[in-house]
């Protein structure tokens, strides 16, 4: 018992730093693009650790195993990447100077969502055109 006590007390812990650092970057990081790792690195960590360790407590302390934790801390794990790219990429396409500063691909093509983004305008503007 003491020893599930001190493992969830270790996760509640480290849930509760990472949640802090990712809170803390996302007020203090200068740009949208800098402020999306604060919510979807360091609090997905945190909520994550933080839903285990009650998922660990009622399991080994009240012997009620609670699988509701469990698919929160899935749904989170997998929602929140796939949220950030969606919100990188709306920035990326809607902001010039981002475009801009975006390094090199070291190769031929350029940038997935900016050749997509170009490839679209031009078909669009060729329908447009052969519409009288």
């Amino acid at each position: 018992m003491v020893v599930a006590e001190v493992v969830i007390s270790l996760l509640i812990l480290v849930g509760a730093f990472f949640l802090f650092v990712g809170s803390l970057g996302l007020a203090k990081l200068p740009d949208l693009m800098r402020r999306l790792h604060g919510p979807t690195k360091a609090t997905t960590l945190g909520i994550g650790s933080i839903l285990i360790a009650s998922m660990l407590y009622f399991w080994a302390v009240e012997r009620n195993p609670s699988v509701h934790e469990l698919l929160i801390t899935l749904f989170l794990f997998l929602t929140a990447p796939v949220t950030a790219q969606m919100i990188a990429k709306a920035h990326i396409l809607c902001e010039t100077r981002a475009r801009e500063e975006l390094p090199g691909t070291g190769r031929s093509v350029g940038w997935a969502t900016l050749d997509a983004a170009e490839a679209d305008e031009r078909s669009e503007v060729t329908r447009t055109s052969s519409n009288p």
